[in-house]
């Protein structure tokens, strides 16, 4: 085993987080996240969060890194870019999140993840560590920015200024005292509203401040039972996810395609069009998304979201009106 000195151990670990297939690396102190804590609880009381009790759970873990990993010291912060080459036909077609056109993104980085610790035990000796990906009650954005990849738009998202924010976010948080990047990438926003005025829904409630309630994402993967007919109109043919705020989003307008092999889509889900939606069956969803993060709302769910969204298309017609 080599004797690396700390500097050498963070220098390595970057570079090899990007040979791994990252794009950005970044590594923070642990510390206690007060203000990213009460800002999620103002969230709460406000029930912005809808039925997604699990956002309840576990907030001190989520403020103090400590409570997840005894004795953590560090975080090290990935992004990996999952920007496609090839979208969905908009044509006679339903539309699904960019994120959702590959392989479920937990599974992707969580093996590269485990991989890029498993090749530090063989630089450091003696550590503890744990891989998280959007899997647990972490501040993956907060670490995120206080590692310098980025800095959190008036869309809530993560915005890297190379990358944009088509970006997954994963975590290894260690016991190992590490070189810290001490540089941060100011918010670049500015005065642009674009993501709040395109918001169909008006989930936006202000700069960075998400009614997860009113949002296309929330309604179509985490919402259960019926949609409420008041967003009848607004889906714009979104059936998994939304990535309005983000299409709109100047930092996205010169992202690079992601060269990620698990994240192409299969050719037959870039075939998918209306008609093959309205009438898919069960077992051709399981084939269709085999490993993918649209089972979360699963078939029942994607259903439901179809007939929402093609119940507003039938009612243009002029039948709809006798």
């Amino acid at each position: 085993m080599e004797s690396l000195s700390k500097y050498e151990l963070s220098a390595w670990i970057k570079d090899k987080a990007l040979s791994l297939g990252f794009q950005a690396c970044g590594i923070s102190e642990v510390c206690h996240l007060e203000e990213d804590s009460n800002r999620l609880n103002h969230w709460l009381q406000q029930g912005f969060h809808g039925e997604m009790g699990y956002m309840k759970r576990n907030r001190d873990k989520r403020a103090q890194p400590g409570l997840l990993v005894p004795g953590a010291r560090s975080v090290i912060s990935v992004l990996m870019n999952y920007f496609p080459e090839k979208t969905l036909s908009e044509k006679d077609n339903y539309k699904i999140a960019r994120y959702a056109y590959g392989r479920d993104y937990h599974l992707v980085i969580r093996d590269k993840l485990h991989l890029l610790m498993k090749e530090m035990k063989n630089k450091a000796a003696n550590f503890t560590a744990r891989v998280f990906t959007d899997s647990a009650p972490v501040f993956d954005k907060a670490w995120a920015e206080k590692a310098g990849l980025g800095w959190i738009g008036k869309n809530t998202c993560l915005i890297h200024p190379r990358l944009g924010s088509y970006v997954f976010i994963g975590e290894i948080i260690t016991d190992l005292g590490l070189v810290c990047d001490q540089t941060r990438v100011n918010d670049l926003c500015g005065g642009c509203t674009r993501c709040i005025d395109a918001c169909p829904t008006g989930a936006i409630i202000a700069p960075r401040e998400l009614d997860a309630r009113k949002c296309i994402s929330y309604l179509t993967i985490e919402k259960r039972g019926e949609i409420d007919s008041q967003f009848h109109g607004k889906f714009d043919n979104w059936i998994f996810g939304c990535d309005i705020c983000q299409e709109v989003c100047p930092w996205n307008r010169k992202v690079l395609p992601h060269n990620e092999p698990a994240f192409i889509s299969s050719e037959a889900l870039l075939s998918m069009n209306r008609e093959k939606w309205d009438n898919l069956t069960e077992d051709e969803f399981d084939e269709l998304f085999r490993d993918s993060a649209v089972q979360r709302t699963g078939f029942e769910g994607l259903r439901r979201n179809i007939a929402f969204v093609r119940r507003v298309a039938l009612c243009v017609l002029p039948l709809c009106t006798l």
